[in-house]
């Protein structure tokens, strides 16, 4: 597979071009403490801290989100590597960004979605922006999830940690973290397994294809009807290096090895997941009055993903029969970005920005699928963006922060095929964003927004073994643009903190799946999405405090699809709602009961596949105990009271199985999950 690289050295020569103009303007410094200690506003944004410390249940970031962010949802495919839903949106149209890397899967069918190929353990912090304000990123239509993972220490630490669970789970997690001021490292393994979970009945994987009607050529042959769901392995070393006072650098290596993940309500299974990602970051600082710090940032992502019906009975006696779809994707990017401060009144980000996607797949097939054996399914696409963007923020009369931003977008999407269109997109997209601050204790937040995304490779050229290799895709396909209004109110007094958003969405030449249609089945459609969600905590006194939240999206399309008369946007999740009681009842011993409820699909889109589903209510309990000053103890319950539910619709647009009334396949959640984890540190 090659991957493009084009026009990266013309982004490197004007790298050197702004160090140069920066350096030599070095002798008119401004040394101001008021220069240096300009606050930074940062766009609305939820946080979650310290995740490889307090996410211990399992390595699926997805499921973590999707417990402490209410307007996310959880889609649920498998023991692990789900996907998320963010404010009633998904796939490309939410940008996920691994240490400022862009990173994609492989699978046209979700089954390695970006979040899966990092781990809970090696992540640090994560930042989830609503909205189109984002310009330094390419693609940012409704929202971004960015994870920050974790930093190297200067001193020595050392940390193993042991987990257990139901249905088999196990995981062993090392790292070990070190050096000096100027130079350190970190270098982190993991090992996990997880047979399949069962439903509140007590159904595992191929029980619940089996009550849902499917037929039997779909299900787990007898042999593999209990095997584990999957088996997952990870590595993450990284080096920071302070190579001068004003120079420094950051060098990354993510891998990740999944082998046999099961997806029960898809007809094929991961024989293997594997992820490849590097980062590299170096920072020039105070170069000049121009330049308070140049930021060259670039990545190298790979993904490999064979998918096989091995396991079902559909592949025949030894596998004879056996229909494999492989795919691959590589992705590489630079970034020069450039802070200043102008004077007192504000600070200036500008920069450019480039990368270039590779996506690849074709079929296999042995005895009766012999025929599929050459067909392409994606036909080895280039996607190659350039952008130049800018970004300027000042507070005015010590109460109004005003930030906005601007892009620029030309990206070309051409495959290897030569009968099919080549595509060419230039895109400008902005936001304006304001707080002001009503007195020490509120303050109110607007912001108005236009951001794209273009079409993926899947969804202009895909094409199935079905039909000689029939072209769901539809290759001229518009990219989207969202124009977005939110405003917001936050109160933070007394012990009391909540904040209440907002938003409205104008979704123009949205794609979108028809599944009335018997090829080209993505098309542009113009729609409505808006929604409310309100956070808060209460600290009631010094050792007990409480989180909660509830979040709720309604999406239309202007008009129903071709064929169709459903009017109704596919994965809008119904009214969200939790709440968490938190109690510290020693220096590091808390103990913590969660509640997290969601209203029934009322409002679906039916001819695309979606089902109504009845609402649902768990509780989760977890405690920590430290046994002594280098070893902590947790444990916890995830649906104490064994509910049988489903949280995930489903649309269409993956292919999935379906039951006996024709109903696409439901997957339920998981029962009652207990699980113990051990962790020593020094």
């Amino acid at each position: 597979m090659q991957v493009q690289v084009k026009k990266f050295s013309n982004i490197a020569m004007w790298a050197m071009v702004i160090s140069v103009v920066g350096s030599a303007q070095a002798e008119q410094r401004a040394d101001s403490a008021s220069q240096q200690d300009l606050p930074l506003m940062i766009v609305e944004e939820k946080r979650i801290t310290d995740v490889s410390a307090t996410e211990v249940k399992s390595a699926d970031l997805a499921e973590a989100l999707a417990k402490k962010i209410p307007a996310a949802s959880l889609v649920r495919r498998s023991g692990i590597a789900n996907d998320i839903i963010l404010r009633g949106q998904k796939k490309d149209n939410i940008n996920i960004l691994l240490d400022d890397a862009k990173v994609y899967g492989a699978c046209p069918n979700r089954m390695d979605p970006p979040t899966s190929h990092v781990l809970t353990n090696n992540i640090d912090a994560i930042e989830i922006s609503e909205g189109p304000y984002d310009v330094e990123n390419f693609g940012t239509l409704s929202g971004a999830v960015k994870i920050k993972t974790r930093m190297p220490e200067p001193n020595l630490k050392a940390e193993v940690s042991v987990n257990r669970g139901s249905w088999d789970y196990k995981k062993l997690a090392a790292s070990l973290s070190g050096g000096s001021e100027k130079v350190r490292g970190l270098l982190s393994v993991s090992h996990e397994t997880g047979g399949q979970y069962e439903d509140g009945e007590g159904n595992n994987f191929s029980q619940q294809i089996e009550a849902n009607g499917v037929m039997p050529m779909a299900n787990y042959k007898p042999e593999y009807a209990h095997i584990d769901s999957y088996n997952k392995r990870s590595l993450m070393g990284k080096l920071y290096w302070l190579s001068t006072d004003n120079q420094e650098m950051e060098l990354s290596y993510t891998a990740n090895r999944s082998d046999d993940v099961l997806y029960p309500s898809s007809p094929m299974d991961a024989l293997y997941d594997d992820s490849d990602i590097v980062n590299l970051n170096y920072r020039f600082k105070q170069l000049g009055k121009f330049s308070e710090e140049l930021e060259i940032k670039t990545y190298i992502s790979k993904v490999e993903h064979p998918m096989s019906n091995f396991y079902r009975r559909s592949s025949g006696e030894d596998s004879a029969n056996e229909r494999i779809s492989t795919l691959d994707t590589e992705g590489r990017g630079i970034k020069i970005i450039n802070h200043s401060q102008l004077g007192n009144v504000g600070e200036i980000k500008y920069g450019l920005d480039s990368s270039v996607r590779n996506w690849d797949g074709h079929y296999v097939g042995y005895g009766t699928s012999a025929g599929i054996t050459g067909l392409v399914s994606i036909p080895d696409v280039d996607t190659e963006n350039r952008a130049l963007f800018f970004e300027y923020q000042q507070t005015l009369l010590d109460q109004l922060d005003i930030k906005l931003g601007l892009r620029y977008d030309d990206t070309e999407i051409a495959p290897a095929k030569g009968s099919l269109q080549q595509n060419d997109y230039q895109t400008v997209t902005g936001f304006v964003f304001g707080q002001y601050r009503v007195n020490l204790q509120q303050r109110l937040f607007f912001g108005v927004g236009r951001g794209a995304r273009v079409p993926d490779a899947r969804e202009l050229y895909f094409q199935s073994f079905m039909g000689a290799g029939a072209l769901l895709g539809t290759p001229d396909l518009t990219e989207t643009t969202n124009t977005e209004l939110d405003v917001g109110w936050e109160f933070d007094n007394n012990g009391l903190a909540l904040k209440t958003k907002l938003f409205y969405s104008q979704l123009d030449d949205f794609i979108y799946y028809n599944a009335s249609k018997m090829n080209q089945r993505f098309e542009n459609i113009d729609a409505t999405l808006y929604g409310v969600d309100i956070t808060g905590r209460y600290q009631i006194n010094d050792v007990a405090k409480m989180d909660f939240g509830v979040a709720v999206q309604r999406g239309r399309k202007d008009q129903p699809l071709q064929g169709q008369v459903d009017k109704d946007l596919a994965e809008i999740p119904p009214l969200k709602m939790s709440a968490a009681l938190y109690y510290q009842y020693g220096p590091r011993s808390t103990i913590s009961a969660e509640w997290v409820a969601a209203a029934g699909w009322d409002d679906f889109d039916a001819d695309n596949g979606e089902q109504e589903l009845p609402g649902w209510g768990i509780v989760n309990v977890k405690m920590e105990q430290p046994l002594s000053s280098h070893i902590i103890f947790a444990m916890g319950a995830d649906n104490l009271f064994d509910k049988t539910y489903r949280i995930t619709n489903t649309y269409k647009d993956l292919t999935l199985l379906s039951g006996g009334a024709g109903d696409v396949m439901l997957l339920n959640e998981p029962g009652r999950y207990v699980y113990l984890n051990l962790t020593y540190a020094f």
